[in-house]
């Protein structure tokens, strides 16, 4: 007796995605189903990367079609990396999927290697992945990545991005000498930001993090107002006076429309590289305490480490300097589940929305 790809699709969606925590959004249409006899192979399309496999969503997939009676076969799982929708009145730029704003609301607690290691972990996971520095008072992307190149001059209107460990990046610290102060008002900076984000050529991104400025001023403001943004990611420390400004970082994402994708505790534990004492020297828990508190996502920890500050300084990020550390896998960690957070917003719908254009009467 022949199997029915419907009676395949019917197995499949009972099955609860570890990543998502959603059961599999699944067609006979997009899921390419072979049939040998009672052997099922199939291609399960997934809306992050799936470039390291997850063994665990694939055991889940076997039992279910055990379950219903089916043999397995090769269970290939598939990146389909959707656009989502952004602000009301906005619409997400040209070859760039989703936007995210990398933010704290607070200087010193580390968002920008957060975000330049976890750029990097998704771009190692399969995905096509930009960074976007967007302090333009102090600019560190270009460091992190240990690229000093100008970007490319494209006939006078568009810049290319600057390459560094594969990813496609841009930032102020590429166009002004290393040691040139940006005395520019908040005006001025705005409208750097905005033209470094609009005018560079970005080559078909999956995930473009812009690396936010500190605080909630007109700057952060302005940008995650006029910025289409699919979400944000908010990195802190887990002490208190870091807490308090990061709280208002996060409220004012909420106000705009903007989905907080998840927080991040940044140096949440010291563990002693020669006696291996651990211990929490600015707090425990503040991140994971405040998820609970605004009922959003918990993306993970990560370790104060003097190997990170060092890795980052020179230019190799702990994700290339050390990919098989301990700390390396917590970017990972952080990278899939905030991949699997955007891809369950709400997809764009922006291309089916007629453009308004005033007319003169």
């Amino acid at each position: 007796m022949s199997v029915n790809p419907d009676r395949v699709v019917a197995a499949l969606e009972s099955v609860l995605d570890p990543n998502t925590r959603k059961t599999l959004a699944v067609k006979p249409e997009t899921c390419n189903i072979r049939v040998e006899g009672q052997r099922v192979s199939l291609t399960v399309p997934l809306g992050y990367p799936t470039h390291n496999g997850d063994p665990e969503l694939v055991q889940r997939i076997e039992t279910a079609l055990r379950d219903a009676g089916l043999e397995p076969g090769e269970i290939r799982l598939d990146t389909r990396i959707a656009t989502h929708a952004v602000q009301a009145g906005l619409r997400p730029l040209p070859n760039v999927r989703n936007i995210i704003a990398v933010a704290s609301g607070k200087g010193g607690v580390g968002k920008s290697t957060t975000a330049v290691n976890v750029a990097l972990a998704l771009a190692r996971q399969g995905a096509r992945v930009g960074l976007l520095d967007a302090d333009i008072y102090g600019p560190s992307v270009p460091i992190m990545l240990g690229v000093s190149e100008k970007p490319a001059n494209l006939d006078n209107k568009m810049m290319g991005p600057v390459i560094g460990h594969g990813l496609q990046a841009n930032s102020i610290g590429f166009l002004i000498d290393e040691d040139a102060p940006a005395i520019w008002r908040g005006p001025m900076v705005t409208q750097a930001l905005t033209q470094l984000l609009t005018q560079t050529q970005w080559d078909d991104l999956d995930y473009l993090l812009i690396d936010m400025p500190p605080g909630t001023g007109d700057i952060a403001l302005t940008m995650a107002q006029k910025v289409p943004l699919a979400g944000a990611m908010i990195v802190t420390t887990p002490q208190d006076l870091a807490l308090a400004d990061v709280r208002r970082g996060l409220r004012m994402f909420q106000k705009v429309n903007v989905p907080v994708l998840g927080i991040v505790e940044n140096m949440s534990v010291h563990v002693c590289s020669k006696c291996g004492h651990a211990e929490h020297i600015f707090g425990e828990h503040g991140g994971r305490e405040m998820a609970a508190q605004y009922h959003v996502p918990w993306l993970g920890a990560l370790p104060l480490q003097m190997s990170i500050r060092s890795q980052t300084d020179s230019g190799r990020p702990t994700v290339v300097a050390e990919p098989d550390g301990d700390a390396a896998r917590a970017y990972h960690g952080i990278a899939r589940a905030l991949a699997a957070n955007v891809a369950i917003l709400p997809p764009d719908r922006a291309a089916f929305t007629p453009t308004v254009v005033a007319r003169k009467g």
